[in-house]
């Protein structure tokens, strides 16, 4: 089925929500920095990364921690935030991945103004207590460690957390989930929130890793990077990398990361389009 990707360079994001310090909160009022046009320098364009990167399925950022996958004819939304206007030409979702209960991954808003009559959510225990009863029966539950078959595509929960002290407030261990979608023959990695956790470090075969990098709610550049040369994934995309202080340095990541592996491709999106 040939879809016509364009409208996501167009596509107007009306707000985007942030990780809040009270890791209990839903709210959906945004604490992070907004990029500007000027930080935003990117590395290969969205084209060269539909041809060159991925074989099985297309992505699309939408912003922060939100995408659009779409494989076989199946089209997947990431963390839907933004309203409907970030999702206005998109086809309907089959399926919606929630990682955690912050405003910036489940956005109740958002949920309620888009068409989810034919889709199933993925969601770890703490997002499904959260969610308006109204989803009730779309909700297909997945704790750490579990995998799910749903619709022909092969789902893992992987665990996401910190580690530092001073930001345990922020995601406790068991809460959320990461994902690891099997998309034919291509593992496809996304975060969540997290730190350098050994459950990322001991993760194998990933073609494709979004991996977040963002102060204080999740990890350093650093950190992101020493997890990735451990797992090595075949390409990794920064990822939910706005802080309390504006854009974490992806091209810093990207020098760490190649300074001692180059056979990892490392590419950045556009995950903060600017109007």
């Amino acid at each position: 089925m040939k879809i016509n990707y364009k409208y996501y360079f167009t596509a107007l994001i009306v707000f985007v929500v942030a990780c809040k310090e009270n890791p209990k909160t839903t709210s959906t009022k945004s604490n992070e920095s907004t990029a500007t046009s000027s930080e935003l320098q990117l590395s290969d364009s969205y084209e060269d990364l539909v041809d060159e990167n991925m074989a099985s399925f297309k992505l699309t950022p939408i912003s922060h921690a939100t995408a659009v996958v779409q494989f076989e004819d199946k089209t997947i939304y990431i963390d839907p935030t933004g309203g409907k206007d970030a999702f206005k030409n998109a086809p309907l979702p089959d399926l919606i991945l929630i990682t955690d209960i912050h405003g910036d991954h489940m956005n109740i808003e958002t949920l309620k103004s888009l068409d989810l009559s034919k889709a199933k959510m993925i969601v770890p225990q703490a997002v499904a207590e959260k969610l308006p009863a109204e989803y009730t029966d779309q909700l297909l539950l997945l704790a750490n460690g579990e995998t799910k078959d749903v619709m022909g595509i092969s789902i893992e929960a992987i665990p996401m957390y910190n580690l530092r002290k001073e930001a345990l407030k922020f995601h406790e261990k068991g809460r959320g989930n990461g994902y690891v979608l099997t998309l034919g023959e291509e593992r496809v990695y996304f975060s969540g929130d997290t730190e350098d956790i050994p459950e990322m470090r001991n993760l194998k075969n990933i073609d494709h890793a979004f991996v977040c990098m963002n102060l204080p709610y999740t990890m350093t550049v650093e950190s992101a990077a020493d997890a990735v040369l451990e797992f090595k994934p075949k390409n990794v995309y920064p990822y939910h990398y706005r802080g309390t202080d504006g854009l974490s340095d992806v091209k810093k990541f990207k020098k760490l990361v190649n300074s001692k592996n180059q056979a990892i491709k490392v590419t950045q999106l556009d995950w903060y389009p600017t109007k």
